[in-house]
């Protein structure tokens, strides 16, 4: 294994537990993290620009994903707009708003300016939060997915060993952990009642002597 690990990753994704997994098991090689939206994200990947990448599924074809976790949706909108006082905005709710789509940077900005709403993950709208606008649960809206893609065709023991990370692989139970000695597994234990004793200091009785 040599030279540096790059990952992809898109808005809303925090790589940085496993980053710092990394940092700490494989210090002699460097990961590079790089934010992109999907399709630059997928684009790198097909490139072989980056090893792996963390997309919203569904994942592109040909390629190996690990699905991790589910992203619920919400509602982002100007703070002052009339949907501002629910806690949770439903589709009847949006009946006769305006939608905001597109790209989800430049949906925050218009909705900041009350001409609509937007609906994109949580994760999106934290990442992308701003004081003039709130963030409301979506209810009745799809969840999005986060995945773990890579190319099996390409991977290396450096991307083996980054999605042992993200499984939450131990280094004890790493694919280089050393087999149990035969001997030891063939090592008689000891009883229960008389490991018992032994633990407690329990004397063992004596039968008495007439």
């Amino acid at each position: 294994m040599s030279g540096a690990f790059v990952v992809a990753f898109v808005p809303g994704v925090t790589p940085g537990k496993w980053a710092r997994v990394w940092g700490e098991r494989m210090p002699q090689h460097p990961l590079t993290l790089t934010p992109l939206p999907q399709a630059d994200a997928v684009g790198a990947l097909v490139a072989r620009e980056a090893d792996a990448v963390f997309v919203r599924m569904p994942a592109p074809d040909g390629f190996a994903a690990i699905p991790l976790y589910e992203e619920q949706p919400v509602v982002v909108m100007a703070k002052d707009h009339e949907l501002s006082i629910l806690d949770a905005v439903s589709p009847n709710d949006l009946t006769g708003i305006h939608l905001i789509d597109g790209d989800w940077a430049a949906a925050v900005e218009l909705a900041a300016t009350g001409v609509g709403v937007a609906i994109m993950p949580h994760s999106v709208a934290r990442a992308l939060s701003r004081r003039d606008v709130v963030a409301r649960s979506a209810i009745d809206q799809p969840v999005t997915r986060i995945a773990l893609v890579w190319d099996e065709g390409a991977a290396s023991d450096l991307t083996e060993e980054f999605i042992g990370i993200v499984r939450g692989r131990t280094a004890n139970s790493s694919r280089g952990a050393a087999p149990v000695k035969e001997q030891e597994k063939s090592k008689p234990r000891p009883k229960p009642a008389a490991a018992a004793r032994r633990k407690s200091g329990t004397p063992q009785k004596r039968s008495k002597r007439r």
